[in-house]
């Protein structure tokens, strides 16, 4: 029996709430409780018996709830096309997430914190109470965690970036009004704009580097027509009398016509393909090198560095060479599908850790900055982040990623256009290394914008892009800063008036 294709659909992942996933629920919710339980009672001996308990514990609550958040949403982003492609189930995402999101944040995010935490509002020059300074980054954290929440269960995937400034803006000018200790003068509008041109560029180069790294592997790797058997799920649903998926995969594919002669051979998986992961693997070499490594007193010369990134990409091209050979009794479909499913893996991973670096800080920022406050009665332009509050915020990261991602990974994986390995590859890689030079530099970009630029780029390539998806979605890029600065505007005069 000849197997076909199944009409293109875009099917989203499986909803939470299914009965074999309540142990999950249990164990996920009981980490977070036992997490913030420790971490409150960790937290009165860092700030002192003298600092307000009520204020503390909002705190803590406001900084768990903001990365609960962008778990659910960020994180949801960075992992939506693995699980879209289906390299990755959901379960393995959050694994893969719990090690590597969590390690980016601990080594690699300490630049952008410093500029989320002090390079929005200029201080300096306003005579402003440090407890005012306080209600102002609890208010940017309940603000922006509000609006992600909304937007999360909308399926939108939107900047957190773009929410926690937006709740810092919104939270300073009220404050600043109210007190007449200042007004528009306190935002650093000059970083707001280099800020924002930011935005406009990142899906761009996003786009823009996906679709050239795409359009390479589809020209030479895949052919015309293979990277349309690559992906499991959009196969017809067979009995076990018929075949496994496997078989499907590589009966399909045999069934569709070569466009201008073949659909590839494994002489040029084992050309290209290798090539292609060692460019990979120096990337992410380059991300660990010269910015993990460099916080933790263990930076390498220039010239070290490059050597080092010229061993490993030489290594790992004759690994997956190796490998590539050893496919030879597979069909070239279902070849070409393990190896970028395996690179994939790893590009996903490199995504993860350049993720964490970045936006781990919207919530720890803020956070950092309160305790501070509270610990020293004062306000200091930059603040230690204590481990415990880092790891803190990295567990309640992963649950939300568990209980309300869902529903932007359907949006991310599947709804923007079809992701399979190659192109799921081809997309994490070239929103890997722009995050990571993003946070090199200190700059706080969005690395959802990244993502879902270089998605669209992808289907510019396969001519598949869902444009009428992108109306909403950009809607709501432009409402997340505005709806975060009223939401913190509101909550910092009631966190005043309650508090204060």
């Amino acid at each position: 029996m000849t197997q076909v294709l199944a009409p293109e659909r875009h099917t989203p992942p499986p909803a939470v709430g299914r009965s074999n996933d309540r142990l999950w629920h249990l164990a996920f919710g009981g980490l977070l409780a036992i997490t913030l339980i420790a971490f409150t009672l960790w937290s009165f001996d860092f700030v002192g018996r003298d600092a307000p308990r009520l204020v503390l514990i909002t705190t803590v609550i406001f900084g768990a709830f903001m990365a609960f958040n962008i778990g659910g949403n960020d994180v949801a982003n960075a992992f939506g096309t693995s699980v879209g492609a289906g390299t990755l189930t959901m379960k393995q995402a959050l694994l893969i997430a719990a090690v590597f999101e969590v390690s980016g944040a601990l080594l690699a995010g300490g630049d952008v914190t410093d500029t989320i935490k002090s390079g929005i509002v200029d201080l300096s020059g306003v005579a402003i109470n440090p407890m005012d300074f306080a209600f102002i980054m609890m208010a940017a954290l309940l603000g922006a965690a509000v609006w992600l929440l909304v937007a999360t269960r909308m399926g939108w995937p939107v900047s957190t970036t773009h929410a926690i400034i937006g709740g810092i803006i919104g939270a300073s000018l009220t404050i600043g009004f109210v007190t007449g200790t200042g007004g528009f003068a306190m935002v650093q509008w000059s970083e707001v704009g280099q800020i924002a041109i930011s935005w406009v560029l990142s899906p761009a180069l996003g786009g823009l580097a996906a679709f050239v790294i795409y359009g390479l592997i589809k020209k030479y790797v895949l052919g015309k027509t293979l990277s349309h058997t690559l992906k499991p799920h959009m196969l017809a649903p067979v009995s076990a009398a018929e075949g496994s998926v496997d078989a499907q995969i590589d009966a399909a594919a045999e069934d569709v016509p070569a466009e201008g002669g073949s659909i590839g051979t494994h002489s040029a998986l084992q050309r290209w393909v290798p090539l292609i992961a060692a460019v990979g693997a120096v990337i992410i070499t380059a991300m660990l090198l010269f910015k993990g490594l460099k916080n933790l007193d263990m930076s390498v010369s220039t010239v070290g560095g490059l050597l080092i990134m010229a061993m490993i990409g030489a290594a790992v091209w004759l690994a997956v060479f190796v490998f590539a050979k050893t496919l030879r009794n597979q069909t070239v479909p279902r070849a070409t599908y393990i190896l970028f499913s395996w690179m994939q893996v790893f590009t996903a991973s490199a995504f993860a850790f350049s993720h964490g670096s970045n936006d781990i800080a919207n919530a720890v920022g803020p956070f950092a900055a309160v305790l501070d406050v509270l610990r020293t009665g004062n306000m200091h332009g930059e603040a230690t982040v204590p481990f415990a509050a880092m790891l803190t915020c990295g567990i309640a990261l992963i649950v939300g990623l568990w209980f309300i991602g869902r529903k932007v990974i359907a949006t991310v994986g599947t709804n923007l256009t079809e992701i399979h390995p190659a192109s799921g590859f081809a997309a994490e890689l070239a929103a890997a290394g722009i995050v990571m030079a993003a946070s090199v530099s200190g700059l706080p970009v969005s690395s959802t914008h990244i993502l879902i630029g270089a998605i669209i780029g992808v289907g510019l390539v396969n001519r598949s892009a869902n444009w009428k998806l992108m109306k909403p979605i950009a809607l709501a890029w432009v409402i997340t800063l505005p709806a975060a600065a009223v939401i913190g505007s509101v909550g910092v005069i009631a966190l005043r008036t309650l508090m204060g």
